[in-house]
């Protein structure tokens, strides 16, 4: 399993070159406060993350972008996410799960509609699975 958490600040600062000199790609994990829940905040994320690198590193690493599924998460959103070329997947984190996971999903039903465009769209559903009961 290949994703990281890169976090942001100073963290992000630190683990970015750490995680360059061992990967070339990772999927980034989007459970910051706030969420990576747009495709302008990943896109925001992405650059953040490249510009903490090491030069060497800059064009060499490619952060595969995830967006952060919430009960809000729109089939438009996911359009706009595959139109971009940086939004590889889709996080669901049961709300309350783990870290940051506030924001996240609290019923399945709501997000159906989602799940099916990212179906259309070729957009991966990564799950978080932690029962928070």
């Amino acid at each position: 399993d290949w994703h990281q958490h890169f976090r942001d600040g100073d963290r992000l600062k630190a683990l970015a070159p750490l995680i360059a000199k061992q990967f070339h790609r990772c999927i980034v994990m989007p459970n910051l406060k706030p969420p990576v829940v747009t495709t302008e905040d990943a896109a925001r994320y992405k650059q953040e993350i490249i510009d903490a690198l090491p030069e060497d590193k800059k064009t060499v690493m490619k952060p595969l972008m995830t967006l952060y599924l919430t009960d809000n998460t729109t089939p438009e959103e996911i359009e706009k996410a595959k139109e971009s070329g940086i939004v590889f997947a889709c996080k669901l984190y049961p709300a309350g799960a783990t870290t940051n996971s506030d924001s996240g999903v609290t019923d399945m039903e709501k997000i159906k509609p989602t799940l099916a465009a990212m179906a259309e769209h070729g957009i991966l559903l990564l799950v978080h699975s932690e029962v928070t009961d």
